[in-house]
């Protein structure tokens, strides 16, 4: 494809002859014939950089009609074998149904004919009999003696009275009318003239007031699709599909893959079961019938944020392996435990160190080390409710969680143990022991082991409350006020343990909440008292 050379001339690529005679003589002041041959050089370049990019997207664009063109065949084909199998299943549902109509008409017709042909041969008896009466009655009026004629006369009389003409019945039995099995297919017949095809089901709208999210699920309602949103035919779409995924934004553009739920029969779902990682999820919904799927609705953005960590496996100690969401006691011999280095440990720091000063040191702290087989968490919380959960995985048999100040922890300082950690402890090594421990103070609480412990912490209230989810029971509730970030702390000894994050607070958490201040309230109502 050739430019139009005067194009280029008018759009000043190119010196005109009375430009190259000016540059000729207008000497140093001028540019050389030179650089302005550089210059259109470049600009040629770039138009030929510009006709080449414009050729390749034109021949990506005749790719594009050549393949739509074979597949439109390809379609097309498709489409009258499918046209053609229903039109086959249409023939031979009709011709089934007809073949039981007419079994069913020949059954009625021979009902009929059977009853007809019986009471035709019941009459010709009966005639029969009426004809042998009259004939022996007739004979009987020429008799001339009275005692034969009393003696005739008496025997017709008995006759007449079981003869079968008198018994008789003489209307039909059945009709011989078919009209009850009449046919009339013009209803049919008008729809099968008005047969076309499928529709494609339009776009359903999300009803935004009846969506909600809590306690990790994300409820999506949409206005479901009415027979004249689906055809003329008034054929309703079969299922719903529901595409959600999450992002950092409030749009639908970026974030991770979608996800998708199919054959979804009513205009809701709940999606349940999700981790809160990230700020929102972005939902949409579309319809499907037999013959394909429709637009996919406007996405909607629905916020999702939740208090989301991981382990800081550069605390963990040397016996705790970290595995995404889950910590393994393994230990490794004797190493780490030597008393001496615990014991020149402590001597550097006091037994519950001032947070001013230790917490910028103890920013990139060490492993814990001897028997305090612990591991932190790597978000600080610093304000506002958060919620995460714990649950004991086989064979464990020690394990304590709750919350600590990052920096006032000594490397051989087990949770509770200072006024830098509160925690919940359970043991099942010798007996089943459950305790809250904070400052060196154990409050044993007198409750089954729990299977799942949920952790809620309010910073600017200064609550930490600990739960049997399961049993949505409060098992213990420290009151304090944190003067400095905290991290989520936890200890294991043997057996493993998997923590839940990316959790809202749920909704049992608010009746556990108010218990909780109930008590609280009675126990400093009774201390005033």
């Amino acid at each position: 494809m050739k430019p139009a050379y005067g194009s280029v001339l008018r759009a000043g690529l190119l010196p005109t002859g009375s430009e190259k005679t000016r540059l000729f003589t207008s000497g140093g002041s001028q540019r050389t014939l030179r650089q302005v041959m550089d210059t259109q050089k470049e600009a040629l370049r770039r138009i030929i950089s510009t006709l080449a990019n414009k050729k390749e997207e034109l021949k990506h664009f005749l790719d594009s009609l050549s393949s739509s063109l074979s597949g439109l065949q390809e379609e097309s084909s498709k489409v009258i074998v499918e046209l053609e199998a229903e039109l086959e299943q249409l023939r031979a549902a009709l011709e089934e149904r007809g073949a039981q109509l007419h079994e069913i008409i020949k059954k009625e017709e021979q009902r009929k004919k059977a009853e007809l042909k019986r009471q035709l041969s019941e009459g010709a008896c009966a005639l029969q009999s009426c004809d042998d009466l009259l004939e022996f009655a007739n004979q009987t009026l020429n008799i001339s003696k009275e005692d034969e004629f009393l003696t005739a006369a008496k025997h017709i009389k008995e006759r007449v009275t079981m003869a079968p003409a008198f018994r008789l019945t003489t209307r039909p039995s059945v009709s011989e009318s078919m009209s009850q099995f009449a046919v009339d297919f013009s209803a049919e017949r008008e729809g099968l003239h008005k047969l076309h095809f499928l529709p494609v089901p339009r776009a359903p709208e999300i009803d935004v007031c009846s969506c909600s999210v809590q306690d990790n699920a994300i409820h999506v309602a949409w206005r479901p699709l009415v027979e004249a949103d689906s055809g003329a035919d008034g054929c309703r779409p079969i299922c719903y599909e529901v595409e959600y995924r999450k992002t950092n934004h409030g749009s639908s553009l970026g974030g991770a893959c979608w996800e998708r739920l199919c054959d979804i029969t009513e205009a809701q779902v709940t999606i349940s079961g999700l981790k809160f990682d990230s700020q929102f999820v972005v939902v949409r919904v579309r319809a499907r019938n037999k013959a394909a799927a429709g637009e996919f609705s406007e996405p909607v953005a629905m916020e999702t944020r939740a208090f989301c960590f991981g382990f800081d496996e550069a605390t963990a100690h040397a016996d705790l392996r970290v595995h995404g969401d889950t910590v393994t006691w393994e230990p490794q011999g004797v190493r780490g435990h030597d008393p001496r280095l615990r014991s020149k440990e402590n001597k550097s720091r006091s037994s519950t160190p001032s947070p001013s000063k230790t917490a910028g040191v103890r920013a990139g702290r060490d492993r814990f080390a001897g028997e305090a087989y612990t591991v932190l968490g790597d978000h600080e919380v610093n304000s506002g409710c958060h919620y995460w959960e714990l649950r004991p995985l086989a064979d464990w048999k020690s394990f304590s969680v709750g919350v600590a100040y990052r920096g006032s922890l000594g490397r051989f300082e087990q949770l509770g143990k200072s006024a830098a950690s509160w925690c919940l402890s359970a043991s099942q090594w010798l007996q089943s022991t459950l305790a809250a421990k904070h400052n060196n103070r154990a409050r044993s609480l007198d409750w089954p082991l729990p299977q799942r412990i949920g952790i809620y912490c309010d910073y600017d209230s200064g609550d930490l409350l600990f739960v049997d989810v399961q049993r949505l029971c409060l098992l213990h509730a420290f009151k304090t006020k944190f003067n400095q970030p905290i991290v989520p702390a936890f200890t294991l000894w043997c057996g493993a343990i998997a923590v839940t994050t990316g959790l809202q607070v749920p909704n049992f958490m608010s009746s556990l909440l108010t218990t909780n201040r109930s008590l609280a309230s009675q126990s400093h109502d009774q201390s005033s008292g």
